[in-house]
Order: structure tokens, then C-alpha cells, then sequence
């Protein structure tokens, strides 16, 4: 019955923001992101707590108009997902376009796999849709929602045009499958991990444990692999779906040092790319929960209400 309701709520509203006209809803989505950036403050303490961590050289107005820059974006990344059903080549050519296509064409060409390195940063979910709307449908790892009713709806909407799901529960054996047919497969690489999944790189000068799941499978198959990104320009009011140039890893025979090196290079370009645009980024998740042994937590309960407080 929880399921049902959930569901329900969920259809509900996808189905009022779908049909509303797109500036009205994003007006509607930006109150609504507003009352969760006033309403919730565990969730404003982390986002603070992250961005503190990340740019200690910056003052507590500026973290606190990039966290709500990121409240904002997450508001229309909601619009823009209830109004997904909707959307064709022509209708969406005048507020999306492309940048560096060519970088993931070239790697497509090769026939070797593409890995899309990405993250949760700008419109992520827009961003494989329209992938597959141009013509270039891809896969897409994902952990499962603990709901199934909204599993299959998100991911009903996710797949109108040819992407599929790589369940993360079997996620390994589904990329080497992908990557050998020479398909294209888009992972986040920004999320807190655990050992085994995961090892310790520099992230914004910090230690963060993060998934070696891509680099173990290109340096397996030698599947390309290149940055993508949906990212709001506000100068020119649109979106653009961004490919960075292709990364190459290097190969030194012990198996996994060079996994540890290919990681680090990937949380790299991922962290130029957040600093380009830091408002975009999911600052409310807690990127460095995992710490390295003998490293005490960055999440401390004692300080859960520290900076929570709104303005």
C-alpha cells in the first residue's frame, strides 16, 4: 500500500509539472527547492559542510549562493523529468545543444566501447535521455529504487528511446558485455564508495573513496572513455551536453597501481569540471563519509546543526 501511494504521489505530480508550460513549472519547482533548502537543515548542514571542505578559501555568503544554486537546479532538473515524454529532436533544438560531439563520436567509431565518465552534476538525468534522442542511445548504471512501482516508471521514461539499464547489483558483468559490443555506457563516479568498490583518490584535496568499477573495465577492454555533461549556461539560457576529450590510461604492468592512477585521473577531471561549475553539483550528498583507517569522520552528529541555519 506504501508502494501504491508513493507511486501515485510521484504520478501525480510528474504529470502536473509534465503539462504545465516549462517557465511556470521551473517558477513552481524553484519555490518548492526553496522550502527544502529553508526546511530541511541536515540536508543544508552536509551541503554547507561539503562546500567548506572543498573551498575553505571561500566565504559562507558564497557557499551559501552556490548551495542554493544547486537547490535551484535540482527544481528543474525535476520540470525537466516529468516533461521528458514530451520531448523530440525539434522541440528541444532551440534550448539544447552539443559541445565537443566530435570527442564522442571518434571514441564511438573505434568500436572498442565508450565509457561516458559523469556525475551528478547539471542535469544528469536530461542528459543520457537527449544522448539517446539524437540518435545515440546508451546504457546507464543505476542503483535500484526500494520502490518498484516508481523503479519501473523512472525507468520507463529513462528508456523511451533506446537507453537501457545497468543494475549496480550486477553492474561488472553487464559493462564487459556492453564495452565487447561496442556500446556506450554512461557512469557517475562521484558518490561516496566502500572498500572493496571503491578506492581512496584526491578529491579536492581531500581522500574520497571512489568507484574503480571504469577503470578496471578499460583497462580490461581498452573501451574509450571521455568526460559528458549536461550543464546549464546562463549567459546563453540552455543547456549544453558537453564532451570532454577522450582520457588515456596509463599501463605499467602492476594491474593495481594503474587502476588506482586511472581513478585519480577521472576524479580529476571530474573535480575541474565541478569547479567550473560549482553551483550545478550535488553538494548535498556526503562525498567523503568513508574515511581511511584512523581518520575521523567529517560527518560528526555532534555537529549536525552546525551552519544549518537558513538565509
Amino acid at each position: 500500500m506504501r508502494e501504491r501511494f508513493e507511486y501515485g504521489l510521484v504520478w501525480l505530480v510528474a504529470r502536473a509539472l509534465g503539462r504545465m508550460p516549462r517557465e511556470v513549472a521551473r517558477g513552481l519547482a524553484g519555490v518548492l527547492a526553496w522550502c527544502v533548502y529553508r526546511f530541511m537543515g541536515r540536508l543544508r548542514y552536509v551541503g554547507l559542510r561539503n562546500l567548506a571542505l572543498a573551498y575553505p578559501e571561500q566565504s559562507d555568503a558564497w557557499r551559501k549562493t552556490m548551495l542554493r544554486g544547486v537547490y535551484r537546479h535540482l527544481g528543474w532538473q525535476l520540470v525537466e523529468f516529468c516533461r521528458m515524454g514530451r520531448y523530440t529532436p525539434e522541440n528541444t533544438r532551440n534550448w539544447i545543444h552539443t559541445d565537443g560531439l566530435e570527442h564522442y563520436l571518434a571514441a564511438r567509431d573505434r568500436g572498442k566501447g565508450v565509457l561516458v565518465l559523469t556525475g551528478h552534476l547539471g542535469a544528469w538525468e536530461l542528459s543520457s535521455f537527449y544522448h539517446s534522442l539524437m540518435g545515440y542511445p546508451m546504457g546507464m548504471v543505476i542503483r535500484r529504487l526500494d520502490n518498484r512501482l516508481l523503479d519501473r516508471f523512472v525507468n520507463g521514461i529513462r528508456c523511451l528511446h533506446g537507453n537501457r539499464v545497468l543494475h549496480k547489483d550486477d553492474f561488472a558483468r553487464g559493462l564487459l558485455k556492453a564495452m565487447h559490443a561496442g556500446e556506450s555506457v554512461g557512469i557517475l563516479m562521484d558518490t561516496n564508495m566502500t572498500p572493496p568498490q571503491g578506492v581512496f583518490v584526491d578529491f579536492f584535496g581531500r581522500k574520497a573513496c571512489t568507484a574503480s568499477g571504469l577503470a578496471r573495465v578499460a583497462l580490461k577492454t581498452g573501451a574509450a572513455v571521455l568526460p559528458g555533461f549536461l550543464l546549464w549556461e546562463p549567459d546563453e539560457r540552455r543547456y549544453l551536453l558537453r564532451f570532454g576529450a577522450e582520457l588515456h590510461f596509463a599501463r605499467t604492468g602492476d594491474h593495481e597501481a594503474d587502476v588506482l592512477a586511472a581513478t585519480q585521473q577521472c576524479a580529476a577531471v571530474t573535480e575541474a569540471w565541478i569547479r567550473r561549475y560549482p553551483d550545478q553539483w550535488l553538494w548535498i550528498h556526503r562525498r567523503w563519509k568513508t574515511r581511511p583507517a584512523g581518520e575521523p569522520a567529517l560527518y560528526g552528529r555532534s555537529n549536525v546543526h552546525e551552519g544549518a541555519g537558513a538565509s
